[in-house]
């Protein structure tokens, strides 16, 4: 069994329609998007630091 068998699935989000949504909406659709986008930058990095510390101790 793998561990990911274990998680609940995660169903994607419906898009949003964009056509019913006002110029100030879109605006603030696009900044919430971009905040996403920023944080999960940041958790990549972070993996991937603490990969690389991983690598540094196991592959002596």
């Amino acid at each position: 069994m793998d561990i990911e068998d274990l998680e609940p699935r995660k169903v994607p989000p419906k898009p949003r329609n964009l056509e019913e949504m006002s110029l100030e909406a879109l605006a603030e659709y696009v900044a919430e998007l971009e905040a996403e986008i920023e944080r999960a930058k940041v958790a990549i990095a972070g993996k991937r630091q603490a990969r690389s510390l991983a690598d540094s101790v196991f592959r002596k």
